[in-house]
């Protein structure tokens, strides 16, 4: 009887998991469980705090997001974010857009689910866009320091450090979309001829 108690879905494990940060199919089976048995209830649980969930099964993740909302609605004040808005600098936001860029060409190209980076792989991408530095060793503590950021933004996953692997989390998706990367070589031809005009 105990293990059948077990068994069933628990609200309470889905909510938490969520609101503790993105839950993955691949590394929090559990709580993927609950929360694929109980979506609704979830959703109408988290929408009281002024969150929806977005959930992906075909990429295996799912978080919570603030709902969009004018600063008044329906005549009262809107609910306060619970989930803020964090600013990124611009050179992790860059890193993004080129690990983003990098899983749609792995996409495109491989029949593979996840897409396995080295670290020195990272750096050379975005070696090309910082400003040239008389010091490799300097060069490569900053981009390190990117790399640190979108670990810790969920992003990246370190596979093995002796080795220095990355995975790149699918979630990246959800956060720089398509059209963001249409705009992405614009975006990019202009920062180089910045860089080349500061040089």
């Amino acid at each position: 009887m105990a293990a059948t108690r077990r068994e069933e879905p628990s609200l309470s494990v889905a909510a938490v998991h969520l609101m503790k940060g993105v839950v993955y199919r691949d590394t929090h089976p559990v709580p993927w469980h609950h929360l694929m048995r109980l979506q609704a209830q979830v959703r109408d649980y988290v929408a009281v705090l002024g969150l929806t969930v977005v959930i992906d099964e075909a990429e295996g993740y799912a978080f919570l997001r603030s709902q969009p909302g004018d600063d008044e609605a329906d005549g009262q004040q809107a609910i306060r974010r619970l989930i803020p808005r964090r600013a990124l600098s611009f050179h992790v936001s860059l890193l993004l857009a080129l690990l983003r860029k990098k899983l749609a060409e792995f996409d495109a190209s491989n029949a593979d689910t996840r897409l396995v980076l080295t670290r020195q792989q990272i750096v050379d991408q975005c070696a090309v866009f910082l400003p040239a530095s008389t010091s490799e060793a300097r060069l490569i503590d900053q981009i390190d320091t990117h790399i640190g950021k979108v670990v810790e933004l969920g992003f990246l996953r370190r596979i093995n450090d002796a080795e220095a692997t990355y995975e790149v989390r699918r979630i990246i998706k959800a956060f720089v979309d398509a059209q963001w990367l249409a705009d992405f070589d614009a975006r990019l031809a202009e920062y180089a001829a910045e860089l080349e005009a500061t040089r």
